[in-house]
C-alpha cells in the first residue's frame, strides 16, 4: 500500500458502497414466486456498524430495486440509499454538494462497469478481489476477500486504520456491558 493511499484514506468522510457483488455476493436468488432475494455478510453488517460509530458517513447506490437490500440497509441504519441508477456519478455528486465535502474525501468500492464513472472521480477507489480486470485497474485500494464475504468490513477497517480509530472502536465494543 502507498503512502498516498493511506493518506487519502486518512481523509475519507464518506464511503459509498455498491450492492451487487460488493455487499452481496452478486448472486440473484429467486424463491419459488419468483421474486429474488440475496446474501449478505454479517461481518461486513459488523463493519457498517463500527464505521458509523467512528463517524464514517454510509451511502448505498445501486442499479437495481430490491425489497431485500431496502431492508438491509435500513436495518444497518444508512440514511443514505440509492436504487435504480445505473449512472451513479451524479447520485456521488449530489451527495457531495449536500455532505460539504469534496470529492476527494469520498470513498467509493464497487466491482464492475457501472462503477467505473464514480471510481475515477472520487478520492479513494476500492474494489473486491472478485471485480472484473477495468475496475482492478482503476482501483487503489483491492480487498483480498470476494464481494458478499467480508469485503466491505475489510474496506472499512482499512479507512478506519488509516485514520487511527479501530483501537477506540475496540475499547468502546469491549467496554459495553
Amino acid at each position: 500500500m502507498t503512502q498516498e493511499t493511506l493518506s487519502i484514506a486518512a481523509g475519507i468522510k464518506l464511503l459509498v458502497i455498491d450492492v451487487d457483488g460488493v455487499l452481496t455476493d452478486g448472486g440473484l436468488y429467486y424463491d419459488d414466486k419468483g421474486r429474488i432475494t440475496k446474501r449478505f455478510n454479517v461481518q461486513d453488517g459488523l463493519g457498517i456498524k463500527l464505521a458509523q460509530a467512528a463517524g464514517l458517513n454510509l451511502a448505498v447506490v445501486t442499479g437495481l430495486s430490491s425489497a431485500a437490500v431496502q431492508s438491509r440497509v435500513s436495518e444497518l441504519g444508512i440514511r443514505h440509499y440509492f436504487h435504480g441508477f445505473k449512472h451513479k456519478f451524479p447520485i456521488i455528486e449530489q451527495l457531495a454538494k449536500d455532505e460539504n465535502i469534496s470529492l476527494k474525501e469520498i470513498a467509493y468500492i464497487g466491482d464492475d462497469w457501472v462503477d467505473a464513472g464514480p471510481m475515477l472521480r472520487v478520492g479513494l477507489p476500492m474494489t473486491v478481489t472478485n471485480a472484473q480486470p477495468e475496475i482492478k485497474k482503476i482501483a487503489t485500494w483491492i480487498s483480498r476477500s470476494q464481494g458478499g464475504n467480508g469485503a466491505v468490513r475489510e474496506a472499512i477497517m482499512f479507512i478506519l486504520g488509516s485514520q487511527n480509530k479501530i483501537e477506540e472502536q475496540w475499547e468502546n465494543w469491549n467496554s459495553a456491558t
